[in-house]
């Protein structure tokens, strides 16, 4: 197998013990992923696929049969083109119990008779059926006691590939006049700040342009927010990445979303982004499309402008 070799993940294992979840991570890391499809054409779905590649098998498989799965995994190992991955999902038969219980889903292998004889023995019957997959899995996963976000940490540990799509950070600019942006995650006033509409030299300007951001940050107010607003945001990230997060949009407001929230918003971005995340802006009230970045240059420092009453209107 060589460093170019195009990753193959087979997931299977006993029914309610996690292989979707399994598949929706793996989807999210950039897989190309495909439920129950029949065993005869794994072969040519690695073949006609151009990247990461990931299917789940299990007994409800059409023309399932663990010896055919078996060689089929064994000629992927093969060939030095793909890195081939078997993963087995499975659970302590009282915790599968209970999933089936709450779901009141039909198990499989279920043989007829009242629900709870009926699933113990479709889980039994299972493992016994599967048994030869899981002595030959590469990863063998016990979703007994085991988080969705632990479940998604071990993935991604063994499967991220380089460059595979994290937390995208979208920081949107808007004015409250007009409502919220829906789509807000977290939302942050900058009413409070000194206002640039009240100088009759910045009216027209945006806050993307040097003179205002050089009048916002002069507000003596503003280092110690912008410590404590960069010290809240911070430790989020990566809990939010932990927890399977993909997408956080952070909300700036202000009177008219031209301003005070547009400099906030590009000086936050530039922030992160020098951390490493992957940011994108947006300004709502400035008539910029939502997936458009900006510039996020900003300003040398200067001599503060003077400051006018924050009256709004």
């Amino acid at each position: 197998m060589s460093e170019d070799s195009r990753p193959f993940v087979l997931v299977t294992g006993l029914s309610g013990a996690g292989k979707a979840s399994i598949l929706r991570v793996l989807e999210d890391l950039g897989f190309e992923t495909v439920d129950n499809p029949p065993l005869a054409i794994l072969d040519a779905l690695v073949q006609e696929g151009s990247g990461p590649i990931a299917a789940g098998i299990d007994t409800r498989t059409r023309g399932f049969d663990p010896a055919k799965a078996l060689a089929a995994i064994a000629r992927l190992r093969q060939r030095p083109d793909i890195a081939a991955t078997l993963v087995y999902a499975t659970a302590e038969e009282e915790v599968l119990l209970r999933r089936y219980t709450e779901t009141r889903r039909r198990h499989p292998l279920a043989p007829g008779g009242p629900l709870g004889s009926r699933v113990q023995d479709g889980i039994a019957r299972e493992a016994a059926l599967l048994a030869p997959l899981r002595e030959a899995a590469d990863l063998i996963l016990d979703t007994s006691t085991l988080p969705l976000p632990e479940l998604r940490r071990l993935i991604e540990a063994r499967f991220k590939p380089e460059g595979a799509p994290g937390l995208n950070v979208n920081i949107k600019s808007f004015g409250f006049p007009k409502g919220l942006p829906r789509e807000a995650d977290l939302v942050f006033d900058m009413r409070f700040l000194a206002n640039p509409h009240y100088d009759a030299l910045l009216r027209p300007m945006t806050g993307r342009d040097p003179a205002v951001a050089e009048y916002v940050a002069a507000d003596p107010d503003f280092p110690a927010f912008w410590t404590r607003l960069t010290g809240f945001i911070e430790p989020l990230l990566p809990r939010y990445v932990a927890e399977g997060k993909k997408y956080l949009t952070i909300a700036i407001g202000c009177t008219g979303g031209r301003h005070r929230s547009v400099f906030v918003a590009e000086k936050l971005a530039a922030h992160l982004r020098q951390q490493g995340w992957r940011v994108d802006v947006a300004h709502r009230e400035l008539g910029q499309l939502p997936d458009m970045v900006l510039s996020t240059s900003l300003p040398p420092a200067s001599p503060p402008m003077p400051l006018t009453a924050n009256t709004e209107t």
